[in-house]
Parts: structure tokens; C-alpha cells; sequence
């Protein structure tokens, strides 16, 4: 076939756009060699006889002649084959192709399509006789777009509507725009056959699937006030920018300050350079909300900068060492509260030497301090007498030895004892609140296996009695009834306990001059597993008028008819509801409608909560509405 028929023309190649412009075509290329080589030329049209003649073994014999040495007859004939080629059916990409290929390839390559056109044939032919199973996957049998159109001679479909007869069965059927032409042509199938060869004539190719990138997986809506800045939050963000170039900046307000610290702990950019903007002879109160980058000296300088201190708090300050403990000590004489969190480097020696010079010590709040041990809370106990708060948190050591210098120090207003690393047990606490809980406002025992449903009734129902902040977060020895009996009955005497323990002489209250614990104002009922409608049900009923902050996340299973009762709740301003699985948007909104002052809410995991009429409120920050949620 010659390449005027073909009608498909692919792209070009530079050189061979630059030969057709010039006029050189195969023709003129195979005089030339003729005139060139005479012998040549006639063998090229031997050869290009025998193949017009219909001779089947020229390949062979085109095997055999490159086997022999690189002789100039083996040449020539690799001349005339070439010739050939381009006679019958021209490529025009052969021109940039590489004349001399080595007789081993060329083997290979004719024995590769050899076996893939052996492998064709057997499928073929399985198909045929249906026993052919296909791959496990399903093939793609799309159809390119020359089938569409033509019936592979070059002649135009026949319009829609038109009757045709097919080339495999020879019925008649109507031409549709999902006719195939018959390959190999010429003519067209019906569908019937079209699908039986193996194409789908109504198959259109798949589309590919975009992959969503990680971050969209898993989308978390949060619902947050968007208003235009003021000019003082636009301030305190350019000042927070361009902190290493305030050193001539003058007097600043407090308020202020706090704010360029809070932002400047959103990088960690506070360093020993631009922390002398928050300096001054005259500070009561120092805080600053990340510690990290501030070295041991520079923690010295604080302390010499700002004798006048009485409440110092330090966040993330894992650089403090002893040294400075003991410069904090010296150099800051009227320094009543401590707050730090991230001390590990402090030892027990240093502890013990700071509470010895600070009897007048009233707030003392640590937290991650591995190394403060028994010897550490005597000396605490021994020597600070005027303590009022007191915050061990996260402290590896503590255990039911510390009790005895926790009974030895004045009645405490605050008591924090949270996540030890071994825990009180129940008779630690029993002594520990009859010490204490006169005078307790807030209380945290959280993650203490010791502290069980005993020590509520015989320890703060019994002795508290000004208590406004209650955590009781992760505490395994709980159950649900022993917690609600506890809130339905801390505002009445305690006569009413059972008649068996008045009998045994325990101590009661005395009717006319008892007085109850007003309502809680902040609870926090966290990972509590055990707790379900009893507690939560009690607790409403007890503090719903007072309450301001709620935290009930991974609570038990509440019923929808106990969650009902938290639009009781009208003056609460943060609530965590996460992990409460029946809460919808529809008691969201009753109390949305009742607690007009909720400035925050978190509903982690809360699978039926949208956020639908009520998120959108003026003021309300929302964290944890999934966009799957109630779908």
C-alpha cells in the first residue's frame, strides 16, 4: 500500500519536514543508489520483486545473510531490504532511525514479536471457544477513535440511520454513532458482533480518580467570630513582627505586654534579647507563656531586673536549674507566687534551700517535676507557713508517704494533686480533707485509682463546705450511683447517712447549724467511662443555676432525655461535650437560646451535631463539627 492511500500521517520529525521541503523522497533516493551501484540496484529489485510475488521466506533468507561476515554484498542486501520496506508501505520516521543494528537484536526483536503474536493467536482463539477467563482485572476495551469514524480503508461512516450489513454475520442493521468498523476492514458490525470480538462499543474511557490530599481526608470545621481587628490587636501583631527592633519603644501597659507575650509565644520568638521589653524595676507580676529559648543567665537577669516581683509564672521553662532557683530566692525577696511548669532540671536540694528562704511563700504551683521528693514537701510543710495554694502536678514521686507533710501545712484554699506517678490511697485522702476541706475552694485529685466513691461522701460531703471547683477527671474507682448519691445529697446534713454508721459513733452534722456547699461554679467530669445519667442527671440538679465551666468529654453513654437538661444551664460560658454520642443540634440550640453568654464549645466526636442553627452565633467559637456529621 502505498503512502498516498494511507490517509494517517503522524507526527514529523525536524528532519524529515526539512527533506520534504527540499524535494528528496524515496524515489530520488533510490535512483541515486542506482546510478551510484549498479549491482546494487538490480539487487533491490530482486528483491523488491520477490516480495511483490508474494514471497514468504525473505525473512529467512534475510536471517541467513546477516549471520555471514559484514561483507559489501550484506551490505547492499541490507540496502535493497531497506528499499523494500519503503515500497511497500513508507514510514517516514525511518529516515532519523540508525542505519547498522547488529544481526543479535535483530534476532531478538523478530523472536519477541514472534512470541507475543503466538500469545495473541492462543488468546484469540480461547476466546472464541469461550474458554478464555480474562485477567482478574477488568480489561480496558475502549475503542480508538479511527474505528469510530472510519471503516479502516478510508472511507467515511455512513450517517446515522442508514442500513448497513455487517461484515461477520451479513444481516442488516441500522447505523448507529456506536458502530464499529469491522477489523480487519472493510465494512462495519452490528453490536452483536462487536461485542463477541471482544470491544465494547459503548464503553467510554475511565476517568482517573483524583487523590485527595491528606489534609482533606478528614476536614474539621470550626465555627469563629471573623471581625475586623482592632487597632490595638494590629499593634500588638506588629510589634510581635518586628520584636528584636523595639529596644527605644518606651512604656508599654500591662495589659498590653500580656497580649505581645501571648503572641510571641505562638513561634516561640521570646529570647534574652527582646524579653527587656517586659522589664521593669516596678513589676508586681511577670508571665511569660513559652520559656524555652531563655536560657539559665538569662533567667538570672529576669530576677536581678525585676526585684519588686510578687507573682512570677513561667511556661515551658525546662532550662531553669538550680542555680537560678537559688537566684530566684535571693534576688526577688518579695515574691509570694511561683508558678512554673517544665522545671525538671531543679533538684530536691535546691527545693528545700528556696523554701527556707521563702517562709513567706502563699501560692506554690510546679508542674512535670520529677525530681521534688518527700524530703522536698517537709521542708515545704516546715517551713512555709503562710501557704494557700499548692499545686503538685504530674509529680513521678508522690504517694501516700506524702500525706503526713500535706496534714502538717496550713488549711489550703487550692489543692492540686493530678496525674501522680503512683497516687494516694483512700485513707490518704480521708486524712488529707478532713485536714483541708473546711477551707478548700478548689480541688483536683484527677487520675488517683485510690480515690473512690468513700472518700466523696466521708471526705468532701462531709468537711467541704466553700468548695466552688471540683476535677474529678479519669478517676477508675468511681461508679455511677456512689457519684450521684454524692451530689443529691451534699446540701443536707450528714445525719442523713445510714442509721449503721451513726450507731458506730461517726461524727454527724448537727441540723441547726448546718451549713451546705453552694453550688459548684467549674466541674469537670472528664474520661470517666464509669459515669453515665445517674451522675449527670445529680450534678444538674445540684449546681445548674452556678455553673460556668462544664467539662463532661468521654463520659459515659447519657441518654437523649438526661441530655435534654443541660438548656438548665444558663449561665455556663465553656462547655465540652465531646464524645457524647446522642447529642444533636437540636439540644444545642435550646442551649444556645438559654446560656446567651457560652463563649465556647467543644463537641468532639459528637456524630450528630452539625452545627445547623446554632453555630453561627455572634461570639460562639466552635471546635470539633465534622462536615460527615448526622449524614
Amino acid at each position: 500500500m502505498s503512502r498516498r492511500s494511507n490517509n494517517v500521517r503522524g507526527p514529523t520529525s525536524a528532519l524529515t519536514e526539512f527533506l520534504r521541503e527540499s524535494g528528496i523522497n524515496p524515489a530520488t533516493i533510490a535512483r541515486r543508489v542506482a546510478t551510484r551501484d549498479q549491482p546494487q540496484g538490480q539487487n533491490a529489485a530482486q528483491s523488491t520483486s520477490a516480495e511483490q510475488g508474494g514471497n514468504v521466506d525473505q525473512g529467512d533468507h534475510a536471517n541467513q545473510r546477516e549471520e555471514e561476515a559484514p561483507t559489501p554484498e550484506a551490505s547492499t542486501s541490507r540496502r535493497g531490504r531497506r528499499q523494500v520496506a519503503t515500497n511497500s508501505g513508507y514510514v517516514s520516521d525511518q529516515l532519523d532511525e540508525v542505519e547498522e543494528e547488529t544481526p543479535v537484536k535483530k534476532r531478538k526483536g523478530a523472536k519477541g514479536k514472534g512470541a507475543a503474536a503466538a500469545k495473541f493467536k492462543a488468546k484469540k482463539k480461547a476466546k472464541e471457544d469461550g474458554d478464555y477467563e480474562g485477567s482478574s482485572e477488568d480489561e480496558y476495551t475502549a475503542v480508538s477513535k479511527n474505528m469510530w469514524s472510519m471503516g479502516g480503508n478510508g472511507d467515511p461512516k455512513p450517517p446515522v440511520g442508514n442500513f448497513e450489513k455487517c461484515a461477520r454475520c451479513e444481516k442488516q442493521f441500522t447505523v448507529t454513532k456506536y458502530t464499529l468498523a469491522a477489523n480487519p476492514p472493510p465494512g462495519y458490525l452490528c453490536h452483536q458482533c462487536a461485542k463477541s470480538s471482544g470491544t465494547d462499543p459503548f464503553k467510554t474511557p475511565a476517568a482517573a480518580k483524583k487523590r485527595k490530599p491528606a489534609a482533606e481526608k478528614r476536614e474539621v470545621i470550626s465555627f469563629e467570630e471573623r471581625r475586623f481587628p482592632t487597632l490595638a490587636s494590629l499593634c500588638i501583631e506588629l510589634i510581635g513582627k518586628y520584636i528584636d527592633d523595639v529596644e527605644a519603644l518606651g512604656n508599654v501597659g500591662s495589659v498590653s505586654l500580656d497580649e505581645i507575650a501571648k503572641t510571641l509565644a505562638r513561634n516561640r520568638s521570646l529570647t534574652s534579647e527582646n524579653a527587656q521589653l517586659f522589664y521593669d524595676v516596678q513589676n508586681k507580676k511577670l508571665r511569660f507563656y513559652d520559656a524555652t529559648n531563655l536560657a539559665p543567665p538569662a533567667l538570672t537577669t529576669l530576677a536581678s531586673l525585676n526585684p519588686n516581683l510578687t507573682h512570677l509564672h513561667l511556661d515551658f521553662c525546662g532550662r531553669l536549674t538550680c542555680p537560678v532557683i537559688t537566684t530566684f530566692s535571693k534576688s526577688l525577696p518579695q515574691l509570694t507566687h511561683l508558678s512554673l511548669l517544665g522545671p525538671f532540671l531543679v533538684r530536691a536540694d535546691a527545693w528545700i534551700g528556696f523554701f527556707k528562704a521563702k517562709s513567706g511563700l502563699r501560692s506554690f504551683r510546679i508542674t512535670q517535676s520529677p525530681r521534688f521528693d518527700l524530703e522536698c514537701a517537709k521542708s515545704l510543710a516546715k517551713n512555709c507557713i503562710k501557704l494557700e495554694e499548692l499545686q503538685l502536678k504530674e509529680v513521678g514521686q508522690l504517694d501516700d508517704t506524702f500525706v503526713e507533710p500535706f496534714c502538717a501545712l496550713p488549711p489550703l484554699k487550692l489543692l492540686d494533686l493530678s496525674n501522680p506517678g503512683i497516687g494516694i490511697v483512700e485513707n490518704g485522702w480521708l486524712q488529707i480533707l478532713e485536714r483541708h476541706g473546711p477551707t478548700l475552694e478548689s480541688f483536683n485529685p484527677s487520675w488517683h485509682e485510690g480515690f473512690t466513691d468513700l472518700v466523696l461522701e466521708n471526705g468532701i460531703r462531709k468537711h467541704a463546705r466553700v468548695m466552688s471547683e471540683l476535677k474529678l477527671e479519669g478517676l477508675s474507682s468511681l461508679s455511677d450511683t456512689g457519684v450521684a448519691h454524692f451530689f443529691e445529697n451534699w446540701d443536707k446534713p450528714f445525719t442523713t447517712l445510714d442509721s449503721e454508721d451513726c450507731e458506730s459513733g461517726m461524727e454527724v452534722d448537727d441540723c441547726a447549724t448546718f451549713i451546705p456547699n453552694p453550688p459548684l461554679r467549674t466541674v469537670s467530669l472528664a474520661r470517666n467511662r464509669t459515669l453515665s445519667n445517674a451522675t449527670f442527671t445529680a450534678l444538674l440538679a445540684h449546681s445548674a443555676s452556678s455553673l460556668v465551666s462544664l467539662n463532661l468529654n468521654g463520659l459515659g453513654p447519657i441518654s437523649s432525655e438526661s441530655l435534654g437538661q443541660l438548656k438548665d444551664v444558663s449561665d455556663v460560658r465553656w462547655l465540652d461535650m465531646s464524645w457524647c454520642r446522642e447529642l444533636d443540634d437540636f439540644m444545642m440550640k435550646d442551649v444556645m437560646l438559654s446560656a446567651p453568654k457560652l463563649g465556647e464549645v467543644r463537641v468532639w466526636g459528637c456524630n450528630r451535631v452539625r452545627g445547623t442553627g446554632w453555630a453561627g452565633k455572634r461570639g460562639l467559637k466552635v471546635y470539633g463539627i465534622e462536615p460527615n456529621a448526622g449524614s
